[in-house]
């Protein structure tokens, strides 16, 4: 088995063990080290590094396999490996840091499944080599992602799509929505920071420059530290100002318009004017044109203040200045048109639910004294009420035919086709149906709405 030794500048890192290949061994040997630098190589006990990721300025990240689970679960180990141009207060803010990511992993890997889970962090103290004084590393181990950076799927595959870019947009915002909930700024989203596992999932990456913000007597945070990605960072962080929820999203919206168009950020803002120009390489549509310029404004206070808000403007297509139909948009430069779907209100869904319901209650009364079959009946009736629902769906009945339908079903009921009901009885049938059809919808609705909250 190869064990890739993680101690800086070593000049053989790779080494090979045959015993490793053994299973019982691997579980059962107390530890091994560097033949080049005598580092012991297992760390904690537990982890065995097997090559390396990649390294960066605070640090190098490792695969590793956790050798005390049964699947021997691959893992990455991260070390903090700082410049050794630091000064003292640098790197003490670059430790701190590192400890911060690991914090903040703990607190919200597990509660969202598209943030990777924390397994440990520790110190390893070992000898120096050449020996004669101790050297200390910081490592911390977090859940694998099997799969490519949005930075590597770019350059694989080329410029993303419009409703691949959308996924992306929609899936990231959701998790800063619950990530902002939790008072944590991730002042870092990029695309090599956004992971796509085999099966499609998006997950968002290193913490390590994680804003926590706090509850001050002012009502505002502290300043920020000089940590961000060029082209990336919004004004106000590269400022070393305050930063905000809307700060990710400015960094989010660069991401979105770097996959758009496959352009680097240089080529994508003009530096003389002060705007962004990504419009001049892809056309995308007016809601999404909107969302993205939006979360790419200058000033904080003039985007969109969190991810919910971002959210529900994506979802919310703009209305048309002069539509040629009223669910129909055609676009001046491409020709195309583009149906815009107006989202339900609360009114018209519980609105609609009542009307079935009373409706269908009249139906179902009226099918059943013409064919007396409760089976059959109630067969019909389905069928009948799925329609109406369809149609409501796609907008082919709504308004004041919410009310000429019953004005109309009514009085047929009421005089031919009630059967043996009274009156009062067959009224009080028709409303009890419509009552309960809301109180279901009702409850569907708040259903979908925590299953979204959660998923």
């Amino acid at each position: 088995m190869e064990v890739y030794c993680t101690r800086p500048h070593c000049p053989r890192p790779l080494n090979y063990f045959a015993d490793l290949d053994e299973t019982t061994v691997i579980r059962t040997v107390q530890q091994k080290y560097c033949t080049s630098c005598g580092m012991p190589l297992i760390l904690a006990g537990r982890y065995i590094p097997t090559k390396v990721l990649g390294r960066g300025g605070f640090g190098a990240a490792f695969f590793a396999r956790d050798r005390y689970t049964p699947t021997m679960r691959s893992c990455v180990v991260k070390q903090f490996l700082p410049s050794t141009s630091l000064s003292p207060t640098q790197l003490k803010l670059a430790q701190d840091l590192f400890e911060r990511e690991a914090v903040v992993l703990e607190e919200v890997g597990y509660q969202h499944d598209q943030i990777p889970n924390l397994y440990a962090y520790f110190p390893v103290i070992v000898e120096s080599s050449p020996p004669g004084r101790q050297e200390q590393y910081f490592y911390l181990v977090q859940e694998y992602i099997n799969g490519e950076n949005l930075e590597q799927e770019l350059v694989h595959k080329g410029q993303f799509s419009q409703s691949d870019a959308v996924e992306v947009l929609s899936s990231i915002l959701k998790v800063l929505d619950f990530v902002h909930n939790q008072g944590i700024i991730h002042r870092d989203i990029k695309p090599s920071n956004i992971m796509r596992d085999k099966s499609g999932k998006l997950f968002l990456l290193d913490f390590g420059a994680v804003k926590l913000v706090t509850n001050s007597p002012t009502g505002t945070t502290s300043a920020s530290t000089g940590i961000y990605s060029i082209g990336f960072a919004p004004p106000e962080q590269m400022s070393g100002g305050q930063v905000f929820p809307s700060t990710d999203l400015y960094a989010l919206a660069v991401t979105i318009i770097i996959l758009l168009t496959a352009k680097d950020v240089t080529e994508l803002f003009d530096s003389y004017t002060n705007q962004w120009k990504w419009q001049n390489f892809v056309t995308t549509s007016p809601t999404l044109t909107s969302v993205l310029n939006r979360m790419l404004l200058p000033a904080a206070n003039q985007r969109f203040q969190s991810a919910t808000d971002a959210l529900e403007a994506l979802g919310t297509p703009q209305q048309p200045q002069q539509p040629q139909h009223p669910t129909q948009l055609q676009s001046s430069q491409t020709g195309t048109v583009t149906t815009l779907k107006r989202k339900f209100s609360l009114l018209e869904v519980l609105t609609g639910a009542g009307f079935s319901g009373f409706e269908g209650g009249l139906i179902a009364i009226a099918v059943f004294t013409l064919i007396k079959s409760t089976p059959i009946s109630l067969v019909i009736s389905l069928v009948v009420i799925s329609a109406m629902i369809f149609a409501q769906f796609r907008r082919w009945v709504g308004g004041s035919d919410l009310i000429i339908f019953p004005v109309i079903t009514l009085p047929i009921v009421l005089f031919f086709l009630r059967g043996s009901l009274t009156i009062p009885e067959m009224l009080f049938y028709a409303v009890i149906a419509g009552l309960i059809s809301i109180a279901v919808t009702s409850l569907f609705r708040l259903i979908y709405k925590l299953l979204s909250r959660i998923l």
